[in-house]
């Protein structure tokens, strides 16, 4: 008996929720447990037994023990709870698929360790079916993540440009504020800070009559209220700004603004510091110097949950500033660009989610179709950015999706046309091509250009059976679960028990949180903003998007920790390495990816799949 207890106990210090807690309070759940040998010979005795908390060691069963249907349940998975959390009566019916070791746990010591928080918590979200990740919810970066529009609440401080320089003076010391906006009919013309009254009134003499349109900083850097906290912070460390006004969707009238005061208030760490060294690189050597510490950096720096939720879009951002940086070289040695240009990026970077094993996605779109002179600056601008992105390490695409390839350097006019290329044939295989291209972001260049592209393919890549294609495609990405909810692993791995979370998980919420934008027309590439922006009448539930959102930084932080700790690039994480609760978060996450691409297909192709 004592053996039994002890085989009990072991089990329980390995098996979430149970293994956070001390070996005293583990105790108290021994009380009257018993290991049960469950096969069809004595199936009845859970059956006809009473409440209690199951605890399965091996084999594998089909449960009914709540309203909802049946479920396959395995090693290390519970039934018999939802009875017991609800305080109400559900007979357990089990089927026997395989036979094995089960522990039962009575009612009366679970309904006591229900009033600890966290057991509480795990047993609540496995009825739920959402994945709890506390620590998703508490990560102090997730302000990063917010949007402008929900943080910047006060009302801009602005004067009219005719406005005198004392009264724009009275006005900033009344309002208790250290930069003004200025406007003209409402729209925002420049800026002034308390420093340029300082130098550019007081030390030099000016009048205080004069307006205040005399002394401002014209048309300044600004930023949309749609973007995010982060995009406002990369902003301000790659240009030194002190004071960046927020502007609306029109990027004509403030909404706002946002200072490093404000920024310095909130960040916890200095993970951006990289991105300003970048920005101060002044040559090809300086710029792939500081791009090799990349990995250094992340290791050295990238320790806290946080960190890894915005270790993609500082990654991201800094091969923005890279591939702006080699442009710029480019240019000041063979001048400027013969008409304006676009350069896009693709995949991971558009999404700002890269890792350190992401390779280059790009393209180049032109204004016009170019001439044979204009061509040829192209096409050597294009491989000198390219080649100069893999000198910093961000390596070539083995698939040739680069500027440097002439088939991604489109004009406009030609981009539109490929879209509608898609929509008319999106067969299997050329959805496995294109769908990279449907999330593009504009990293350098002319982004009115890019913005006259979206708004022209945006109704194409809404039409209902493009969509449809779309959804039925993800839905036949099957998730890494048996039938029996056990994980399936990737075959030819040294390691066994590895699952790629890149191509196997995290690749299907963003394929779907892509279809349910482009419905909305929603043309940000960000897998978190698209959740973040769709509208209530695109058919995702606000609380099914809050939960992929979680499960999406969940999976990214465990890409991200296993690359940083093993200091590799691959996304082959083995399950072995996992504690218990992140074992059942990602069985969680997993089945909740599976139940929003059923989802998916069923509003987009009718369920057809």
């Amino acid at each position: 008996m004592a053996a039994i207890a002890q085989q009990v106990s072991d089990f329980l210090a390995a098996s979430a929720p149970f293994d956070s807690l001390s070996e005293a309070v583990r105790a108290r759940l021994l009380k009257g447990a018993e290991l049960i040998y469950l096969s069809d010979d004595n199936a009845n005795a859970i059956n006809e037994g009473p409440m209690a908390l199951y605890l399965i060691q091996s084999g594998q069963f089909s449960v009914i023990d709540s309203a909802d249907a049946q479920r396959h349940v395995s090693e290390g998975d519970y039934f018999g709870y939802p009875a017991i959390l609800e305080n109400t009566v559900y007979p357990v019916s089990i089927h026997i698929e395989n036979p094995g070791l089960i522990f039962r746990f009575t009612a009366e010591v679970f309904s006591e360790l229900l009033t600890i928080p966290q057991v509480h918590r795990f047993f609540q979200g496995l009825r739920s079916n959402a994945l709890h990740n506390q620590a998703a919810k508490d990560s102090h970066s997730m302000w990063l993540y917010k949007r402008l529009e929900d943080v910047v609440t006060r009302e801009p401080i602005h004067v009219d440009m005719a406005t005198t320089i004392q009264q724009a003076a009275l006005k900033m010391s009344s309002e208790r504020v250290s930069s003004l906006i200025i406007t003209e009919k409402g729209k925002l013309v420049g800026i002034v800070t308390d420093r340029d009254l300082r130098t550019r009134v007081v030390a030099k003499g000016l009048s205080y009559t004069q307006a205040i349109h005399s002394i401002m900083t014209p048309s300044p850097t600004t930023v949309s209220h749609q973007h995010t906290v982060f995009d406002a912070l990369s902003v301000m460390t790659e240009k030194n700004l002190h004071h960046l006004p927020v502007v609306d969707k029109q990027g004509v009238s403030p909404v706002g603004m946002v200072t490093a005061t404000d920024m310095v208030r909130e960040q916890r760490g200095n993970v951006l510091f990289i991105i300003g060294e970048l920005a101060k690189a002044e040559s090809l050597y300086a710029l792939t110097r500081l791009a090799w510490q990349l990995p250094h950096y992340f290791s050295r720096h990238a320790k806290r949950v946080g960190d890894f939720d915005i270790a993609g879009k500082v990654l991201s951002q800094a091969t923005d500033i890279m591939t702006r940086k080699l442009i710029t070289f480019y240019q000041q040695a063979h001048g400027k660009a013969p008409m304006m240009f676009a350069w896009l990026v693709y995949g991971s970077q558009a999404r700002e989610d890269q890792t350190m094993g992401s390779d280059q996605d790009n393209g180049l779109l032109l204004a016009s179709e170019p001439n044979s002179s204009q061509a040829a600056y192209f096409a050597a601008m294009s491989e000198y950015v390219c080649q100069g992105l893999a000198k910093c390490g961000i390596r070539l695409c083995d698939g040739n999706i680069m500027a440097s390839n002439p088939e991604l350097r489109l004009s406009i006019d030609q981009a539109i046309e490929q879209a509608r290329g898609w929509v008319n044939a999106p067969t299997k295989d050329a959805i496995m091509h294109f769908n990279i291209f449907l999330d593009v972001r504009c990293a350098a260049g002319d982004s009115s250009l890019f913005k006259r592209m979206q708004k022209a393919r945006s109704p194409l890549l809404a039409q209902s059976l493009f969509l449809a294609a779309l959804a039925r495609h993800t839905n036949d990405l099957a998730i890494p679960l048996s039938l029996f909810q056990t994980f399936t692993y990737e075959k030819g791995r040294e390691l066994k028990d590895t699952i790629d979370l890149k191509t196997r998980a995290v690749a299907l919420v963003n394929n779907i949180a892509r279809i349910y934008a482009l419905a909305a027309g929603v043309h940000t590439p960000s897998t978190l903003a698209r959740l973040a922006s769709l509208p209530a009448n695109v058919g995702l539930a606000k609380e099914d998007a809050n939960n992929l959102r979680d499960i999406w930084l969940f999976l990214n932080r465990l890409r991200w920790r296993h690359q940083l700790l093993n200091k590799v690039t691959d996304n082959a994480v083995s399950i072995s390495t996992l504690s218990s609760i992140e074992k059942h978060q990602l069985k969680a996450s997993f089945k909740a990816i599976d139940r929003a691409k059923q989802a998916m297909v069923v509003k987009f192709s009718g369920g057809v799949g």
